[in-house]
């Protein structure tokens, strides 16, 4: 019965997530740019799945579909503010 009641999974994730995070302070390290900008999408994006998947509940949905298309939405729209933000203030790109 303790068993059931234990949150494992989430335990899991807990320690996953700090694992992820701490490997992703190796760009304090001297490497080049390129190896640390890898590091770090890497690490983003097995963190952002963990925490979709154990805290989030994501694949606990009936309606799974309807999950996915607004987390793609909402990456849509998170990347297009990044990009138009870097080429309206960086690339210089504006109307």
């Amino acid at each position: 019965m303790l068993k059931q009641l234990f949150p494992i999974k989430h335990v899991a994730g807990y320690i996953s997530s700090l694992v992820l995070s701490a490997v992703a302070l190796v760009v304090l390290l001297d490497m080049p740019a390129a190896s640390k900008v890898a590091v770090l999408l890497v690490t983003a994006i097995l963190q952002a799945a963990v925490q979709l998947m154990l805290f989030m509940h994501v694949g606990e949905s009936e309606d799974k579909k309807s999950v996915y298309i607004n987390i793609a939405f909402a990456l849509f729209v998170g990347l297009v503010t990044i990009f138009g933000t870097l080429f309206i203030f960086i690339w210089g790109w504006y109307a």
